[in-house]
């Protein structure tokens, strides 16, 4: 699909990219920054998600509140979230609000409400949130948090929670936030990409109009989070006494999305073909005819997306199931269904799974503020937004690929599995 997308780069450092629809009546606005989970250093967990929230506090122009007030009284909606490689702001308006939102977005990069007070509070809010959805929650943080990462990598930036510790939460001070925000809030480390009915031309000018006076500082260079692939099956086992069933999480390192995207799209054909939705094999054997299982899925490095994250990452396949006997039968299952695809995959059964990702792909980005945040991603971590549009011919080609993939990276010596029993039984 060919599509008109514009980039410049203001003199602060600052990336833009527009992505134009004339067809349509809204505008959208996301602005990626290039600090995420693994940014953290030892004693600064959940860093980078605290200062997500401290983004929202208010800046230079704007009282606490005011963001939001602003961009929903214009029919608009945000929202913000970390991950292990961004940290990323979006807004959705009527095409007629884009302006406003460039206010805002602009007036917080350049000077975000950084206080005690505020600081205080968003460590006291974290910490809650913490509770309610991990600790207080059924498989809460499960397998992505503290589960397999330990397993499938050595480096405290690849397998530390990013949630953070509470005693690493209460232990940041303003110093750290504000150290924090002058490493890497800087317009030179982010990305501003707007989508939807937005003249290149004019959109341009006013990010130029609101961002440009930023002043520019020095990015951070960017470390090599590369890890060593590892040979021998890891396991552990957890009590999770919130959990009505066991559940079993098996992790494998998959290729690098960026440096060998050929063999990570055909991971991506391979995971869907397996654990997503009803149709998938594991579903089927699992589920429909062997009755092992309550249901299986799969997720792709513990979050949402195949599309947010660079090299090292890992795709887990994740079932919920009554008896904890059955572990190891269905561990069986899962093997065998990967060394039948490895042994050959016809292109008749990738067919309908090409299908599905590929309709799922355009109708996620028929939403602007997801077209704004996908192309974001690409365009910070591979310099190409474009990709965006190209991403179902990529699939396609991978599609010969995909047994390859599954003899080479999905053995058993290359998994790490994590085993959780609910309440006391062990």
């Amino acid at each position: 699909m060919e599509a008109a997308i514009e980039t410049t780069t203001l003199g602060n450092g600052l990336e833009v990219v527009v992505l134009p629809d004339m067809s349509t009546s809204v505008a959208a606005l996301a602005v990626h920054y290039d600090v995420g989970f693994r940014s953290e250093p030892p004693g600064s967990s959940g860093f980078a998600h605290l200062f997500e929230h401290l983004m929202f506090q208010g800046s230079e122009h704007l009282d606490k509140g005011e963001l939001p007030r602003l961009i929903q009284g214009s029919g608009g909606i945000f929202n913000g979230f970390t991950r292990p490689d961004a940290t990323v702001y979006f807004e959705q308006l009527p095409a007629g609000a884009l302006e406003l939102a460039l206010y805002c977005e602009a007036d917080r990069m350049r000077a975000p409400k950084i206080t005690e007070e505020n600081l205080a509070n968003q460590i006291a809010v974290v910490k809650e949130e913490i509770r309610a959805n991990v600790l207080n929650q059924p498989y809460g943080g499960f397998p992505w948090l503290e589960d397999l990462p330990p397993l499938l990598f050595e480096t405290f930036a690849n397998s530390h929670n990013g949630y953070g510790s509470f005693d690493d939460l209460d232990a940041a001070s303003l110093d750290d936030v504000r150290s924090f925000f002058d490493r890497y809030y800087s317009p030179a480390n982010a990305v501003v990409t707007i989508a939807g009915a937005a003249e290149p031309a004019i959109a341009a000018s006013l990010v130029e109009r609101y961002f440009g006076d930023i002043p520019g500082r020095d990015v951070p260079p960017r470390p090599s989070f590369a890890e060593n692939r590892f040979s021998g099956e890891r396991r552990v086992e957890r009590v999770d006494t919130h959990a009505p069933l066991p559940a079993l999480a098996i992790g494998y390192r998959v290729p690098d999305p960026i440096g060998d995207e050929e063999h990570y799209d055909a991971t991506v054909l391979m995971a869907s073909l397996l654990a997503y939705g009803s149709a998938s094999r594991l579903f089927d054997r699992l589920v429909r005819r062997e009755k092992l299982a309550a249901d299986v899925g799969a997720m792709w490095g513990g979050l949402d997306s195949a599309w947010t994250s660079r090299d090292p990452t890992y795709l887990s396949f994740i079932v919920h199931y009554p008896d904890a006997g059955l572990t190891e039968r269905i561990i069986s299952c899962i093997d065998d269904e990967i060394d039948t695809i490895a042994a050959g995959v016809p292109a008749s059964a990738l067919e309908p799974v090409l299908a599905q990702l590929t309709s799922e792909h355009w109708m996620q980005i028929d939403r602007k503020y997801e077209l704004a945040v996908q192309a974001g991603f690409f365009e910070q971590q591979r310099g190409r937004a474009r990709l965006t549009f190209e991403l179902a011919d990529r699939l396609a080609a991978a599609a010969t690929r995909v047994s390859d993939v599954a003899a080479e990276w999905f053995a058993p010596r290359n998994r790490a599995v994590c085993m959780l029993v609910p309440g006391g039984a062990s």
